[in-house]
């Protein structure tokens, strides 16, 4: 390929939007060159790599936008430490399914077990598969929505709440909230019903939200549009974050 007719492309791969292209094109030929490829082959490998690139790039983007504490998998999660957790549960919710659905799914247990570790892989999944994710504890999303109320600009803010695809809501119950606080929770809940997936954890079984949100018919209220389709996994083990503790001070021990 002659170099004029290289500039000429990568030129216009710009104006496309196509920069991966733009900054590759002679490796492309090379590898056409030496594959001996037809014209469709190679307009298949150029667009099915620019594709990968892209989505590679929208999934990078979206993590950073996300919000989420560390980006953790499945794959890196200890079932052995839990037996009582089947993990085909957990791996049927990594199909997404739920979220396909517009569904929710909870995770339930004592602190330490693993359960943000989960919500974050499935977010994290969710995020390479092109769907939009945010995280945030149930505090923090209180404390901006109050925020927000008091500034007259809640109705922008529930927005930062109701846009992704996926909310992952961490750490309902650490602290009890206000009527008017869990009021806002409920906002939150019953306009993403059935539009988009909640991910929450909890270490409170439901039957204790009613003082969790200090009014059991808002509780149940809440419930109500949380539970109709939801995936409910419940994690009573060992704490991952206590064992790796009681590790370090046996080090210290031994070494003392």
């Amino acid at each position: 390929m002659s170099e004029l007719v290289s500039t000429r492309i990568r030129t216009t791969a710009g104006k496309l939007g196509l920069p991966h292209l733009a900054e590759t094109i002679n490796e492309y030929t090379r590898r056409a060159d030496e594959g001996k490829m037809g014209y469709l082959d190679f307009l298949d490998l150029v667009l099915s790599e620019e594709l990968a690139v892209r989505d590679d790039r929208r999934f990078r983007q979206g993590l950073r936008l996300s919000r989420l504490p560390h980006h953790k998998t499945l794959d890196e999660y200890d079932f052995s430490f839990q037996p009582d957790l089947d993990p085909r549960k957990v791996k049927d919710l990594a199909t997404l399914s739920f979220v396909d659905g517009k569904a929710n799914a909870a995770l339930l247990g004592p602190p330490g077990v693993g359960k943000t570790h989960i919500a974050v892989a499935l977010a994290v999944a969710a995020c390479r598969a092109g769907y939009s994710i945010y995280f945030t504890s149930l505090d923090d999303m209180v404390r901006n929505l109050k925020a927000a109320e008091a500034a007259g600009r809640l109705a922008s803010k529930l927005g930062t709440y109701l846009r992704p695809s996926v909310l992952v809501v961490d750490e309902v119950g650490y602290q009890p909230l206000e009527r008017a606080e869990a009021n806002l929770v409920f906002q939150v809940i019953s306009k993403r019903y059935e539009k988009g997936s909640i991910i929450l954890t909890s270490n409170k079984t439901f039957s204790e939200w009613g003082q969790v949100f200090g009014d059991e018919v808002l509780a149940t209220a809440i419930l109500d549009r949380l539970l109709h389709h939801c995936e409910v996994i419940a994690i009573n083990g060992p704490s991952y974050r206590l064992k790796n503790r009681l590790k370090a001070i046996e080090r210290e021990t031994d070494v003392a």
